[in-house]
């Protein structure tokens, strides 16, 4: 009765198109009033508040600040121009040079839309310019851009570590790896689909020499050392981190590139306050749907609908990422991560998957969301640049889910291609 009345008011407030987070609000409010055996208000209400006052939470609205200061101040550009220096000079190189600015961009922002918007905007018109097909260009730039979500600081890892009680330094370590994969995959794929069909590279004016866009650009890859360095030398926490690369980004940005004014910074936190209080609803609601997930019992009963399938760990873990690849298909990465956890999480702890393995392998999926229709967020981002409808965007974008899907299979099934990284750095 109680889980009925939870998902059917949760089914029922999506389709009604209310925001993810007013619909668990809502459905876990319901539930409170209609079903028997629910907890108080005041029961959920007080859990609510105490995760407000989480220290690892803080850690979220502060990247989300330091990504919108450093897209603000004229970083993005910096690392296209280096990207360019490093590999648009080979055969097929403005390819990969999209590739490499997501993956030096992912470095900074933790979010897979913005990486497309950044990356999109300089790139997607300059390689339509030198004969890049522009459906081929929209859909590598949108593939490029879920690197964003996995490469640290990542918004979704720090959901998800705050969600599962995990360890955020260890996920962002985790997630490089599988980062720095889907980009190789991107990149071989790219080099087949132009095979035949490669334009020529004419070098813009402006791009000077290797050094000095690197030189440009040192303040800007200084940065996710800055984090991880700080974080795994014992020097500060991921929360204080967050709060490092706000003070970082504002004095680059306004004092080394000074591209950034000081009137500019209220557009630049109007911007980022939206963003994290969007997802730090979320996450609120999020607390009273997971506590009732848990009094109705559903992990159990999760589990013992996929061992009835099957006892395989193999299995199993192929069922489920059949399930995630489905939610991310119609549901935002955040919203799929806070609801889903609780009830997951438990299922692939007893077949003797890690917490920390679960979140790469969780994020990896649903990032692929981004890449498919009907939701599609880096879809939609991508068309809004080129010009190019979604449907086109999305036909393009098929040879590019291989690489997506074997990098799943890699993080599901070979844990410790990635593992050994964050055993490295503890031990």
């Amino acid at each position: 009765m109680l889980s009925a009345i939870l998902f059917g008011t949760l089914a029922l407030l999506l389709l009604l198109n209310f925001p993810v987070a007013l619909s668990l609000g809502g459905a876990a409010l319901a539930t409170i009033l209609i079903a028997p055996g629910a907890p108080s208000l005041n029961t959920l209400v007080s859990s609510m508040v105490s995760l407000s006052d989480t220290f690892p939470l803080i850690a979220l609205p502060l990247f989300v600040l330091a990504g919108e200061l450093m897209q603000s101040g004229g970083l993005s550009r910096r690392l296209v121009d280096l990207a360019f220096q490093l590999v648009g000079k080979l055969r097929a190189g403005m390819a990969y040079v999209n590739i490499l600015a997501s993956m030096f961009f992912a470095a900074i922002s933790g979010s897979s839309p913005a990486t497309v918007a950044a990356v999109g905007s300089n790139l997607i018109p300059q390689m339509g310019r030198l004969g890049y097909p522009r459906a081929f260009t929209s859909a590598l730039t949108a593939s490029s851009g879920m690197i964003g979500v996995l490469i640290p600081p990542s918004i979704p890892l720090i959901v998800y570590g705050v969600s599962s009680n995990t360890s955020i330094g260890a996920l962002f370590l985790a997630g490089i790896i599988p980062g720095i994969l889907l980009g190789v995959t991107f990149a071989v794929t790219s080099r087949f689909l132009l095979r035949n069909n490669v334009a020529e590279i004419s070098v813009a004016t402006e791009r000077t020499g290797i050094w000095i866009a690197l030189r440009r650009s040192f303040w800007a890859l200084l940065t996710p050392f800055i984090i991880l360095g700080g974080i795994y030398g014992g020097v500060f926490t991921p929360t204080e981190a967050g709060a490092i690369a706000v003070a970082y980004a504002a004095v680059i940005s306004l004092f080394v590139y000074r591209e950034m004014s000081f009137s500019d910074l209220y557009d630049v936190l109007f911007s980022s306050a939206k963003s994290s209080a969007r997802i730090l609803a979320l996450v609120m609601f999020s607390v009273a749907f997971g506590r009732l997930i848990t009094i109705a019992e559903i992990p159990q009963q999760v589990a013992l609908a996929l061992q009835s399938v099957s006892d395989s760990a193999v299995v199993i873990i192929a069922l489920v990422n059949l399930l995630l690849l489905v939610v991310g298909m119609f549901m935002e990465t955040v919203a799929a991560i806070i609801i889903l956890t609780p009830i997951l999480l438990p299922v692939m702890t007893a077949i003797g998957m890690e917490p920390l393995v679960f979140g790469v392998m969780m994020t990896v999926n649903l990032a692929i969301g981004f890449c498919t229709p009907p939701l599609g967020v880096n879809l939609f981002v991508a068309s809004s640049v080129s010009k190019l409808s979604v449907t086109e965007i999305s036909r393009a974008i098929l040879p590019f889910m291989i690489g997506m899907i074997a990098v799943l299979l890699i993080t599901a099934y070979f844990p410790q291609s990635y593992l050994f990284l964050v055993d490295w750095m503890q031990s």
